[in-house]
Formats: structure tokens, sequence, C-alpha cells
């Protein structure tokens, strides 16, 4: 008999007491909440199925798989397996067909069971399951292992999508052909802190997987951690990748994105600063650009009983800052338009999986990382028509023939220059699975300059060793003068691949006189700039070396600033971001001349090193400092007058690891807990440092929102006297628990709005029209200006302004000589500096 661990009294409806977190959600919505795994002691739940009888199937993310019963009241049964003694689960995938449950698996123990795709099945049909086989073992594991898993829409093959440290297994098919390299001519720096370093292309990747012969078939690659992947109602694949939260500020940093995933895509990660520019035309750029988030669930709403507008439409869950967006398509030619709205938010929402119901209803789970773990239910109660099934359509017929790679060249050669990048993609991956040898001559004489660049482009990447002379004189008779700015990237692109996979050109001397520079495209000058540098254009710094004082604005952040507070804890590294923001195209061009060894003068090395002391006071990610630091180092590398030079670049800033100035903490840093702090002082103060205090509450940015001895920000409250009112525990938990008490003086507001989108910040003003809103805590002055006829409610939120994990680079000295500069109210007199 079934064993259930829990019956919950029914469906719970939503509370939005402290215990419980608010949700905002589209008007006509409602959302429900069910069950609580975690109250259960049931673990953090990342995954979730619907069986064929209606019932929930639910994996703990480091634990074992559950089957829910949804009627009232809600029943929860833990499955087991025969002769499995260990609590066989940890799926972040799941599919239920024809009556087999399949798991791809992501596990972290040293146990029997090891990551992969799996099935589970009920042989005997008594409602349990016997039966567990391996299907194929995955090398890979953790939060970059493998994720997801959906079945296509004819319900023949599986697609499961992995991440960076997946290893890519050995396929029967490539629809991507598996000549992939690093193909970038940019200095490759490695993440300083050694992030990744050993991942190589072809990245995070997509199979699919017949049913009926198990055939595997890679379909794409290219991604740095898309967790999830999803067909909507025209059959096409998307997935949702994620970014590199440590390369902030960086020219590389690649938010997270939409990508339409055509059969053969490539996505362009690289590890380090090897990510391709979206300029590479050898890749499919990405659909959407969605921010900075964690992406979790990506789901298609085509059997939703949703309005009408939502047709044709995906949900994309954020859990870092707690929100699911919804993503409404519109068909463009081969591909389409995207518009992203907030569908549904929370702070906080770790937000995990999601799938819709039997009953047409959206069933999601919040979790993972052993966080609070819930399920909630959203259903639509408007009058609008529901979304009705589309018709049987056959949509971008001429890009998926192409995709079908033909082997006859006259299917092919007509759109290797097709005015839509997706069939032009298409057609060069169908010419690289035909054997070089069968196109090589033509391409090389091809009449055609625009067909002949993506066909040589082909060429490069398709032969291991090519007839240099002759597709370096194929490339050089084309009149690039001649050419439409896409038709120049593509050129330049062709010989970066060529140089990067076959070395130097032959013609080096024409080559040189062949590149021009400036351009009036930002992309084609940094693409020429690339090639400029590998050849050693004898002109490449006096040409380059302007660029370091230009300013342009970088817009891939503009919409960063409203996540800061929905997750303090991640928003932190956008608020110090944003607050001094790198110039991109000076980081772009300072770096590429790391490289560069001819061209130099003592006067213009000395511009170009003073240049690095003046970047390292910008913010960006984790890694931004490491990552400036190794390129000042690989030019250091070909000067002689290395001690000069290293100081004039601010080396003497840096502590010995050089990826932190020495005003940052020494650490080794915690996770600090309340009690663990308190801890430190149970023997009184021991011998404290005044300055490295005073250092310390700079460096932890305590001085950006609190003023102290008349300096400081005025964000939050006054520190000079904090001393006479907290005693240590009060301080210290006041550093580390910001949320437990909140001045009404000092708290943010949640603002929902009439379009269903929410903004969290402080409000520094308000008259009769406007409500002006701060929504970073290190730079209060910059405010939003919100129309309050588009205010639907405020409340104070349960956030505060104050950044958690502020300490959390401090070791055990360090917290102890702040809180005595915080206790002293910064006062070099105070007893706790006295002997």
């Amino acid at each position: 008999m079934n064993h259930y661990l829990k019956i919950a009294a029914g469906f719970l409806t939503l509370l939005t007491a402290a215990s419980e977190t608010p949700i905002q959600i589209q008007e006509d919505f409602k959302v429900e909440k069910l069950y609580s795994p975690s109250e259960a002691g049931l673990g953090s739940w990342v995954s979730m199925t619907f069986d064929p009888q209606g019932r929930l199937i639910t994996s703990d993310q480091f634990g074992g798989l559950y089957r829910l019963r949804l009627e009232s009241p809600i029943q929860v049964e833990k499955l087991s397996i025969p002769g499995d003694t260990l609590g066989f689960g940890a799926a972040q995938g799941m599919v239920f067909h024809k009556d087999v449950l399949y798991l791809l698996v992501n596990y972290n123990g040293k146990d029997q069971h090891k990551s992969g795709l799996y099935k589970l099945e009920d042989l005997n049909k008594d409602d349990t399951f016997e039966t567990l086989t391996l299907i194929k073992g995955l090398k890979g594991e953790g939060e970059h292992g493998p994720h997801s898993l959906v079945l296509d829409p004819a319900e023949e093959h599986l697609y499961l999508i992995a991440g960076n440290h997946t290893d890519l297994p050995k396929m029967d098919e490539y629809l991507l052909s598996p000549t992939w390299k690093h193909d970038n001519l940019y200095p490759f720096l490695k993440d300083p802190r050694g992030h990744a370093t050993d991942r190589k292309e072809p990245g995070g990747w997509i199979a699919k997987v017949e049913l009926a012969s198990g055939k595997w078939t890679l379909v794409a690659a290219g991604f740095r951690n898309a967790f999830d992947l999803a067909f909507n109602e025209d059959g096409e694949l998307f997935a949702y990748d994620s970014d590199m939260e440590w390369d902030l500020g960086m020219p590389w940093y690649r938010s997270t994105r939409l990508c339409h995933v055509i059969n053969g895509s490539e996505f362009g990660w690289r590890t380090g600063s090897g990510k391709w520019p979206e300029y590479h035309v050898d890749q499919v750029a990405p659909l959407l650009h969605m921010g900075q988030g964690s992406p979790t669930n990506l789901i298609s709403l085509k059997n939703a009983a949703f309005p009408e507008d939502y047709k044709n439409t995906l949900l994309a869950f954020d859990w870092s800052f707690g929100i699911i967006y919804s993503i409404h398509l519109k068909r463009e030619r081969e591909s389409y338009q995207a518009e992203k709205k907030e569908f549904l938010s929370g702070i906080p929402l770790p937000l995990t999986d999601g799938v819709i119901g039997p009953d047409g209803a959206l069933y999601f789970l919040t979790g993972g990382r052993k966080l609070q773990s819930n399920l909630y239910k959203v259903s639509y109660v408007g009058n609008k028509p529901k979304i009705k099934p589309s018709e049987t359509l056959h949509p971008f017929a001429l890009r998926r023939k192409l995709e079908s790679l033909p082997k006859d060249l006259d299917q092919i050669w007509p759109y290797l220059d097709h005015e839509e990048a997706q069939i032009k993609y298409a057609a060069r991956m169908a010419l690289e699975h035909i054997s070089p040898e069968k196109w090589e001559t033509k391409v090389l004489s091809e009449p055609s300059f625009s067909k002949r660049i993506i066909g040589l482009m082909a060429l490069c990447r398709a032969k291991e060793k090519v007839n240099k002379a002759g597709l370096e004189r194929s490339l050089l008779e084309i009149p690039v003068n001649t050419l439409t700015l896409q038709q120049r990237l593509e050129y330049w692109r062709v010989w970066e691949i060529y140089i990067s996979r076959h070395g130097q050109p032959i013609q080096i001397t024409a080559f040189h006189q062949f590149l021009p520079f400036p351009n009036q495209d930002d992309s084609e000058n940094r693409q020429v700039a690339k090639l400029m540098v590998a050849t050693q254009h004898p002109q490449a710094v006096s040409r380059l070396l302007p660029y370091l004082e230009q300013n342009q604005e970088n817009v891939q952040y503009a919409s960063a600033e409203h996540l800061i507070l929905r997750n303090p804890n991640y928003g932190i590294d956008l608020a110090r971001l944003l607050e001094k923001l790198p110039p991109e195209n000076q980081m772009f061009y300072a770096i590429l001349l790391s490289e560069q060894k001819v061209g130099w003068t003592p006067k213009l090395e000395e511009t170009y090193f003073k240049w690095y002391k003046k970047a390292f006071q910008y913010r960006g990610g984790l890694s931004y400092v490491g990552f400036l630091d190794n390129a000042r180092k690989n030019a250091l590398n070909r000067v002689t007058r290395k001690t000069f030079l290293h100081q004039l670049s601010g080396g003497d800033d840096l502590n010995p690891s050089g990826n932190d100035l020495i005003t940052a903490p020494e650490g080794p840093g915690r996770s600090w807990k309340t009690e663990d702090a308190t801890a430190l002082f149970k023997d009184g103060w021991g011998i404290r440092d005044f300055s490295k205090g005073q250092n310390l509450y700079k460096a932890t940015l305590c001085d950006k929102c609190h003023t102290l001895q008349g300096e400081g920000g005025n964000i939050g409250p006054d520190l000079t006297r904090l001393g006479t009112r907290f005693d240590i525990k009060g301080i210290v938990e006041a550093i580390i628990e910001p949320n437990l008490s909140i001045s009404d003086q000092y708290a943010a507001t949640h603002l929902q709005l009439k379009n269903g989108e929410t903004r969290v910040g402080k409000i520094i003003n308000e008259d009769a029209q406007y409500i002006s809103l701060s929504q970073n805590p290190f730079t209060p002055t910059i405010t939003m200006k919100i129309p309050k006829k588009d205010v639907v409610s405020r409340q104070i939120s349960t956030v505060s302004m104050m950044l958690p994990g502020l300490i959390n680079g401090l070791n055990e000295e360090e917290v102890r000589d702040l809180v005595a500069f915080l206790m002293a109210g910064g006062d070099p007199n105070h007893s706790v500096y006295q002997p």
C-alpha cells in the first residue's frame, strides 16, 4: 500500500502576512499556494511533471521523488523503487510519456546513482515503479550540469539541455557540424578566479533522443548554462540562457537571453574573454536580451487556459529576482519579434520549475539550494476568450528544408546569401555537412561576392588544411567598399576564422593595406581592430589608442537598476556596477592592445598604462579587477620599463592576487551568521586597529548610505552614535540581517503599476503627479519618475534598502575591526581603542 506522508487541509489561498511572500500578478489572474514541501520536511523541489492520471510528480534538488494528488485534501507520496536503498531522485528534468517517466538526473553525490538520462517504468501496472534504467550516463553535475527535458510536438523525441560543465557525449548525428573551435582573435583571458577555466567549446548543448530507435542527435550548442527549453505553438524551439555575473562590466559580458534554437545552432559561448560578440555572423543571434538574473524555467502557454492575449507566448522564470516574464512572440519572416512583460513577481520568490496542468492552470515551484520551497497554482479568472488550439501550420518551410541537411549543392547554393540571417545560416550549415572537396573550387571562383564570402567561411571551418594562397587571393579580390555593412562584417569574420584556424596571411603587407580603420560602425571597428592586432599591424597603436579616451554609453545595463532591491544578495553587484560603470569601448581597445608588440613609443606606452590606474577605480563583477590586471600584466611582458610602468598603471594599488584593490578586505571571507560574528567578542575587543576599521567601513560600502562624523550618504541612519544605542549583538545583527528591523524612515516602497510590473525603491520626492523613486542605494540621487496615474498600489517593502552580505568578504579580525569602528562611531579616542 502507498504511504502518504502528509495531508494538507485543502487549497491554501495566498497569504500576505510577514511569513508569506506577497505575489504581484497581472490583472484577472489568481495565485494560490497549494503546498509547502519545506514545511513538511520534504526538501526543496526543483522539477515536476504531470502523469496520465493528473497527478503531479516532483523532485527534490538533492533528494527523492514525490507524487501528489491535487484534489482536496492534497496527498503526498514519496516514490520508492524496489532494491533502491539510496532514494533515487535529484532530477532537474522530468517527462511522463506513455506510462514511462523519463528523468534527467543531476547528481552531486558519490553514491551509486550518476548523472544521466533515466527511465522509470511500471511494468505490471500496479501503480508502482519497479524498473529503473539508465539510458545514457552523462559526465557533469551541479548547477551547470544536466538540466531539463521536453517532449517534441510530434511526441517522437525527447529534447534535453545541459550546462557548460557537462561533457558532450558522442552523438549518432550532429546537426551542428562538429568542427567548433575557439575562433576569436581577441586576447584570451581565463577567469582570474578559476571559474570554468577548463571548459571548452562547444559549451552548453541541446540534444534530441529518438524514442523509437534511441538515436542521439546534437541539435545546438554554444550556451553558457541554459536551464530549460520549450516548443511554441509553431513547433519552434527556444532556450533561456544565463549570464556570467562575474563578467559584469567587461566588454564580453552577455546578459541572460532568450534564444530561438534552429537546428544546428551555435550560440558562441567560450570561456573567459572568448565569448563571441553578437556581430559574429557564424552564430545565431539571441532573439531577446532579458537582462540580469538566473534563468530556471521556460514554458509554452499553448495548452494553458489563458486569454487570447497569451497566444504564442512563453513564460520565462528568473530565480534570482523572483520574476516570471511573459514573452509574447510575433512571427517575423524566418524568426520572431519578442516582447517581454512582467507576468508575476515576488520578493523573495526563488522560482524553480513550472508546468501547465491538465486543467490549463499554471503550476509552479519555488526553492532550490535548499531554500524554502512552495507549490503554487495560477488560474485565469477573467472573462476574455481562452486560447484556442492553433491550426496546423507549416511556417519557416524553407529554413526547415535546409535544416534537414540536403546533400544536393543546387538546393543549398542559392541561399548562401539570402537576406534572412537564419536562412543564410541554415544554408551554410548544410554546406559544411558536405565534403569540401565537392565545392571548394566552386566557392573560390564564385562570381557573387556575397555568396563567396559565406562559402569561404564554410571552407575555413570545414577543411582542416586549406589552400592558403588560393583562399587569400579569393578574399583579397573582393571589393570591400562595395559591400553592405552586414556583408563587411561577414567578410572580416572570414578573415578572423581563417587566421585563427590556419595562421597568419601569406600576403601580410597586402592584407594590412586592405584594412580600413576607423569605420562608421562600432562593430566593424572592433572586428577590424582585432585583425590589426592579431597580425601586428604597424599602425595599430596610433589608430586604436585614441579610443581609450572615448566615452560611450553602456546600454546593456539600462534596465538593471530596478532589479537591485528585488534580491539584494544578487542586486549588490548591480548596485556597485551602476555606481561606477566601466566604459565598455575603452575596455575593449585597452585589453586588445595588451597583445600589440610593435608601434609603441615611450609616450604612447605611458598614455596606455596610465589608463589602467583609472580603470581600476570603476566597478564590475567579481572578476573585473583580475581580468584587467591580467591584461595589464600581458602588456608589461612586452616593455622594458617594467617597474616604472607597473607603478604608473596602478600595480601597487592591487593585493598580491591581483583580483582586488588593496582597499578591499583581505579575507578569506565566509557567509557570516549573527551568532558566529557575535561570538568573536566573547573575550572582549582585543587590540583593535582604527585605520583598518576605517578602511573596512569604506570597503564594505557603509559610507555610501550612512553618515558618520558628518560625512557620507543619507539614505540610511546616521551611525555616529550607533554605539550608544546598540550593543555588539545589535550592531552585528543589523549588518547581517537588515530585514529584521526596518525603520519607516528608511524603508523601501513596493509599487505595483497598471501594466502589472513592479518597482521597488525609496521614495525621494512625491508631488500631485509623480513619485520619484531611487532604486540604487549607492546612487540615491538618480531617480525614476513614475506617474501616479500608473500606480495601482503601494506597500512598504519587507526588504531593507541595506544590502545584506556586505561583510561576507571579511575574515574574523576584519569583522572585529569593523564592528569596533562602528561601536566607536568613527572616534579614534573611543574606549574600544584603549589598552
